[in-house]
């Protein structure tokens, strides 16, 4: 397992300015972040051209890029583009939201098996967020709709699990199907807490992980909104910091 920071740590700035605030706090591989409703990555700018993207990522960091997570599906188009781009990048994780409660779950279905095609046709793993007020809020959804599309996966957002309405529920059930992984500390009552003032088993998570043989990406997430600049080169210090411990 190796650390890496998403870009929606700095989301409230500019891409290239994300890029190098996580460079000064010496992480070396990256997360990109997109999403239609911020002014840091547009899916649909990326997509429109995925080569000018390319080459002006070059041009911009050294940061290597091992994951995409898209904040809403951008439809079956655009989303064959950015598989595309994760291909010319050397990306193998793309990170979808599950669809809102209440979603027919065979219309899920039908959905994500066309979404899995793309991907897989590219060479990226496609796995859905655990998040709250989407159908994998609730472990045993999340692991129904892995097993009903043979190849998808989850991205493991333990904080939603902490602090959601399936608190308390155990989530092991998802491990065997985790292709990737956001982290921030989290205690029952809050989404997002400084670093060790938190409820989330990082050793425990960690051991769950290897007994399934996961040897990917630990993605650091914070939320900008919840922390000034500051506090939030702290907080991805000291987290980085206790997972590089850990491993």
């Amino acid at each position: 397992m190796f650390v890496a920071a998403s870009t929606r740590c700095f989301s409230d700035l500019s891409f290239a300015e994300a890029c190098q605030q996580l460079v000064d706090l010496e992480y070396d591989k990256i997360e990109l972040w997109l999403s239609e409703q911020s002014q840091h990555l547009k899916p649909s700018e990326v997509a429109a051209n995925p080569e000018r993207f390319q080459i002006r990522y070059r041009d911009l960091t050294r940061l290597t890029p091992v994951a995409i997570h898209l904040e809403e599906d951008p439809g079956a188009e655009q989303f064959a583009e950015l598989c595309r781009l994760g291909k010319l990048m050397r990306i193998t994780q793309i990170t979808l939201p599950s669809a809102v409660l209440g979603t027919p779950f065979n219309e899920e279905i039908d959905r994500l098996r066309s979404r899995l095609l793309t991907s897989s046709a590219a060479g990226l793993r496609l796995s859905l967020k655990t998040q709250s007020g989407r159908l994998t809020e609730d472990p045993q959804t999340a692991a129904e709709l892995c097993q009903a599309v043979p190849g998808l996966g989850i991205t493991l957002d333990v904080s939603y699990y902490l602090c959601g309405k399936f608190a308390h529920v155990s989530h092991d059930l998802v491990y065997p199907y985790v292709y990737h992984v956001h982290l921030r500390d989290s205690s029952s009552k809050a989404i997002q807490v400084p670093v060790g003032l938190g409820e989330v088993d990082y050793s425990r998570m960690i051991a769950q992980l290897r007994r399934h043989h996961y040897q990917r990406v630990l993605s650091v997430e914070i939320f900008p909104e919840l922390l000034g600049r500051a506090d939030r080169a702290l907080e991805l210090r000291k987290i980085r910091m206790l997972l590089e411990t850990l491993l």
